[in-house]
């Protein structure tokens, strides 16, 4: 069994350049878990704000320069051989894999350097909304990389059923914990609610796949003579096309895009409704961060979406049902009393179920199941 106080974990993830929800999460454990004594190191693909963030944290980090999001057998191989270098560098009693390239890379490296590995799965690769060819090719892959982990963590019971049902893994070797977020009123204090001239929505998201931004501007386009104003904080690829397509509907005066922001807890305190529309999903930490500050959500009905909110919250809409995402915008906008309801339920449901704190003990029940096994 491990030394509580001397377990030292090495986390790793692809990706650097975005702070997304594995990025987020695993942030908010790795410095958790430090507070606890543990001692962390983090391991990254490339050079991006990830190192910026983990610095903030006082977290230690280095990057593994082949590890990349893409599938590039060269530069996998040598992904491959780097992180296999830097595990007998840190000597971990344990390791914990994010994202699908480090969980595929890592579990092979964890085998190759005898070291136990847990591997969290931020929503499967072969979920409901991806591509047949994708979906074949990861479920396929996850199916040939899942006994090399001592753990796979899923984080909804949407994610837990899926591998189930897809022959990703056996029950035994599933484990459920929720994601958990810290409470972001901590800061800011909680949204009141009360009657506006404008009401302020938000999305915060990339502009990229799974996120789906066109929709939720072609359904507001529908809502001119109501009055809302819609914030989208985020980049990505696909912001160039969204903004024209938010000129051509005519609401370029009711929509603000404001880019990448590191200010994301300030710009939800400030706003009124939460949305987030998506093709797929695993538990989405925004969900969280915006329940926590009260405010009500509308989001689409994917993933482990509905584990996270349920009507009392706010409004799970069907991807294809924007009818029924027309009526939520409209009750929303026209209703503070319907808000200030929905946010208190909101946040009082992220108290009793979405915290950071009980994220971390639900980890760390993990590593000492895997831990008792050695």
């Amino acid at each position: 069994m491990f030394r509580h106080s001397a377990l030292k974990v090495l986390f790793i993830i692809t990706r650097s350049d975005v702070m997304g929800g594995a990025s987020v999460h695993l942030l908010d454990l790795a410095a958790g878990l430090q507070e606890r004594n543990y001692n962390v190191h983090i391991l990254v693909g490339g050079i991006g704000i990830l190192q910026q963030r983990a610095a903030e944290f006082n977290l230690s980090i280095s990057s593994v320069p082949s590890l990349m999001r893409q599938i590039h057998p060269l530069k996998d191989l040598k992904a491959y051989f780097e992180l296999k270098r830097a595990i007998r560098e840190f000597k971990p009693d344990l390791v914990h894999l994010h994202s699908s390239k480090a969980g595929l890379l890592g579990r092979l490296a964890c085998k190759a350097t005898d070291v136990p590995c847990v591997f969290t799965a931020h929503g499967w690769a072969f979920t409901e909304g991806v591509s047949a060819k994708r979906r074949w090719l990861y479920r396929v892959l996850e199916r040939l990389a899942a006994p090399l982990a001592a753990k796979i963590i899923a984080v909804s019971d949407y994610d837990k059923a899926l591998a189930l049902q897809n022959g990703v893994a056996t029950a035994s070797s599933l484990t459920l914990v929720h994601n958990g977020v810290a409470d972001k009123a901590e800061h800011t204090g909680v949204v009141q609610h009360c009657e506006k001239a404008e009401v302020r929505l938000i999305m915060v998201a990339r502009f990229e796949q799974p996120k789906d931004q066109p929709r939720l501007l072609r359904v507001l386009s529908q809502l001119t003579a109501l009055p809302w104003h819609l914030e989208l904080v985020g980049d990505g690829p696909g912001l160039p096309a969204a903004q024209a397509l938010c000129r051509q509907l005519g609401i370029a005066a009711k929509v603000t895009f404001s880019g990448a922001c590191t200010d994301v807890p300030r710009r939800l305190a400030a706003a009124d409704t939460f949305v987030l529309l998506s093709h797929w999903e695993g538990l989405p930490l925004t969900i969280l961060e915006a329940m926590s500050l009260g405010l009500p959500v509308v989001a689409s009905d994917v993933g482990g979406v509905s584990e996270t909110i349920d009507k009392q919250c706010g409004f799970l809409i069907a991807p294809t049902d924007d009818s029924a995402l027309l009526n939520a915008f409209e009750q929303l906008i026209s209703s503070a009393s319907l808000r200030a309801t929905m946010g208190m339920a909101a946040r009082t449901r992220y108290q009793e179920h979405f915290t950071l704190e009980r994220m971390i003990n639900d980890t760390e029940r993990v590593y000492q199941q895997v831990a008792a096994k050695l």
